[in-house]
């Protein structure tokens, strides 16, 4: 199922909403169809390598409970929202919700979320620190949005992080196909009115701690930062317990120097920005085909998948896959560029770019990596 846009001005968007304040978009989905069914999506929870919790409330106290979930008859009836990660990984369906997104960067797009709540359902007021859109697929379910304003937070569960009460700016029920906008640090609460689905695009925003963190780790694993302190010039001190103005500029410009190796830089941010928050459905190929395999297979099957979830990102002239650097020529820029665009290939275009020898080498070692695969009838 191909999903579009109704009547949506992504320009005006960006300018007047993208990170400024909510929005509530209703229709942008012109006749919404589920991707999916509430049991589909309780089958996704029962699977030990899928991330899912459901939240429930019972006497005015909060639950969460962590999947995977064989059974929903202990909940009740009313008041309980399961909650299933990363789901554009393990459904082609889902993952073409993402797809309408992708005026934004794909290094952006950090997954997407599906919850079913029964009535009265829902996760409590709350802030997150990230851009998302929540999409209304089948039932209702009533919203409330605030601009950043101050708040009291609490903590009514050790895995909930609410605030207690907001203004809202927008008040609403929304119904299928409906979608609303939510900046980072703007309070929301959503409660379905009856049985309801919500498909949550969220996106990935590093803060400076998460950056530094994993530089850190790339530094230790890597050979290209070893460079020490010196100090040719040194003369006798007076005051052996002071750390000089100078002798700290020399010391933090080393930190500085590192950041100033752009190739060994772009090398840890390429394989920082794809790599996977959550676990893909790799299914590598065994036996491995060989090349003339799959040639033949281009030559029988029409269309091709990118693994769900899969992150494949150019940054300057580097290719990265998966957390990973993959060593590439210049001529093959067009080929890589074309795969990093696009999660669905059409073997005639694939061919296009097949005529040189790295190409097919490349594609080969993506189909069996289970990182591309046919897309049969």
């Amino acid at each position: 199922m191909s999903y579009q846009f109704h009547q949506f001005n992504i320009d005006s968007f960006l300018k007047n909403y993208w990170q400024k304040k909510p929005a509530l978009l209703k229709g942008l989905f012109k006749d919404f169809q589920d991707p999916l069914e509430a049991d589909e999506i309780a089958g996704l929870a029962a699977e030990e390598q899928i991330e899912s919790r459901v939240v429930h409330k019972k006497q005015q106290n909060w639950h969460v409970e962590h999947g995977p979930f064989e059974e929903y008859q202990v909940f009740g009836e009313t008041d309980w929202t399961l909650l299933v990660q990363a789901v554009d990984h393990y459904s082609e369906e889902a993952a073409e919700l993402l797809k309408p997104f992708r005026f934004i960067p794909n290094w952006r797009i950090d997954d997407l979320m599906v919850s079913f709540s029964t009535p009265g359902g829902g996760v409590g007021a709350h802030v997150d620190q990230y851009d998302v859109f929540i999409i209304q697929g089948m039932g209702k379910r009533h919203w409330r949005v605030g601009l950043q304003q101050t708040m009291q937070k609490s903590i009514p569960h050790p895995d909930l992080l609410q605030v207690d009460g907001f203004n809202a700016c927008i008040d609403e029920i929304l119904e299928p196909g409906d979608v609303l906008y939510i900046p980072p640090g703007c309070p929301h609460e959503g409660y379905a009115i009856e049985p309801a689905l919500n498909y949550s695009v969220g996106f990935r925003a590093p803060n400076q701690q998460d950056l530094l963190s994993s530089f850190a780790d790339f530094a230790l694993q890597e050979e290209c930062f070893n460079k020490r302190y010196t100090d040719p010039e040194l003369q006798a001190t007076q005051s052996p317990g002071l750390i000089t103005e100078a002798e700290t500029q020399k010391l933090v410009g080393l930190v500085k120097e590192t950041l100033s190796q752009s190739d060994s830089v772009e090398q840890w941010l390429g394989c920082y920005l794809t790599q996977a928050k959550h676990e893909l459905a790799i299914e590598e190929v065994e036996p491995a085909y060989l090349p003339e395999d799959l040639s033949e297979m281009l030559q029988q099957i029409a269309i091709w998948n990118r693994l769900g979830g899969l992150r494949c990102l150019l940054l300057a002239d580097k290719f990265f896959v998966n957390g990973e650097f993959i060593p590439t020529e210049k001529q093959q820029r067009p080929f890589i560029t074309f795969l990093s665009n696009h999660e669905v290939y059409a073997s005639s275009d694939l061919n296009h770019y097949l005529t040189i020898e790295e190409n097919q080498q490349l594609l080969l070692a993506l189909v069996n990596e289970g990182f591309i695969y046919p897309l049969e009838d």
